[in-house]
């Protein structure tokens, strides 16, 4: 090679860094959803596109700057190990997961993937994060409520349901939170006037047996607080309180919007959304361990007027003018 040539080889190659930086596109990044909500969900849809929705407010596009890889564990534990386990193949960079089994199904997987989470009752319980302001590990994110929420969701029920005497309350015996809510549900039972009584319940059987043992009296209600076993069997949960005509109070608006009576609860889409900032944080450069987890900002009351109507309740006027959505 003639030295010419050799010389101005070099100087070209010297300056090539430079100018391809100026052209090259963005560096793309990779998220990867954990849901627990089944694909064919309206509300587990509703939850990715406010995360997509938001990512994109703050500067992230799928497809040109982001992938966003989804799966659903529908708060099915096989499910959600199956998700957890492919999402970590993936090597994403933050991972967004909806409630309690899916952030315990990513941790199991990874110590090292950061994590933000939506929807998870008691993270310090669980042993997600090692305190609320300072979360230590690779996971950090959004508490779904504070417990004193439960005593509000039977003071709901006595409110619609103004004859309600007794009150079964549905909760999962697996789940830590379901002990702490039915404490706070018995310390505000009292000063309603009303006798409760926990149901364990698992599967299907053990709830049908529940409202039918219930049923028949006039003068009962049900509570459901937030669990991964309210949301797995919502649907049935709603169609048994409908057959034996027991007035029940929710801690989630999907399933008032599925015939459920009346739900108090977090707005789960602004919760979403708020994860989707920790994402945002994550990917230019904050660590999970540095964000400290934050508790619901904004809650929602929903009511169905015409299961009320079904079930010959009429809410009182004061309670359908507080409500943040009725649905006739």
């Amino acid at each position: 090679m003639r030295r010419r040539e050799f010389i101005g080889g070099v100087l070209s190659t010297a300056a090539w860094p430079l100018a391809a930086r100026a052209q090259q596109p963005e560096q793309m990044r990779r998220v990867g959803v954990l849901m627990n909500r089944a694909a064919d969900s309206s509300e587990g849809q509703a939850r990715v596109t406010a995360i997509q929705q938001r990512l994109q407010q703050l500067g992230w596009s799928n497809g040109q700057n982001l992938l966003i890889d989804v799966r659903w564990g529908a708060e099915d534990p096989d499910l959600e190990r199956k998700g957890a386990a492919e999402l970590a193949a993936l090597a994403p960079d933050v991972v967004l997961a909806g409630g309690t089994l899916s952030v315990i199904a990513m941790l199991h997987e990874s110590r090292t993937i950061p994590v933000v989470f939506a929807g998870v009752a008691d993270p310090v319980g669980l042993g997600v994060v090692a305190s609320l302001s300072h979360p230590g590990g690779n996971a950090t994110g959004f508490s779904s409520y504070e417990y004193s929420l439960s005593g509000k969701l039977l003071e709901l029920l006595k409110q619609i349901a103004p004859g309600v005497k007794r009150a079964a309350v549905l909760r999962d015996p697996s789940a830590p939170q379901g002990i702490a809510s039915f404490a706070v549900i018995q310390g505000t039972a009292a000063s309603l006037g009303v006798q409760v009584s926990p149901v364990n319940i698992r599967d299907p059987a053990e709830i049908e047996r529940a409202c039918a043992a219930f049923a028949g009296s006039g003068d009962v209600g049900l509570v459901v607080p937030a669990s991964g076993v309210a949301t797995a069997h919502s649907g049935f949960i709603v169609k048994l309180a409908a057959r034996y005509k027991l007035p029940a109070v929710y801690a989630y608006r999907d399933i008032v919007i599925e015939g459920g009576l009346v739900s108090y609860g977090p707005d789960w889409l602004d919760q979403y959304r708020r994860a989707a900032d920790y994402v945002d944080r994550i990917l230019r450069g904050d660590k999970p361990a540095d964000l400290p987890v934050q508790a619901p900002t904004k809650y929602e009351l929903v009511i169905n007027l015409k299961t009320a109507k079904a079930l010959g309740i009429e809410p009182p006027p004061a309670l359908l003018a507080r409500a943040d959505e009725v649905i006739e």
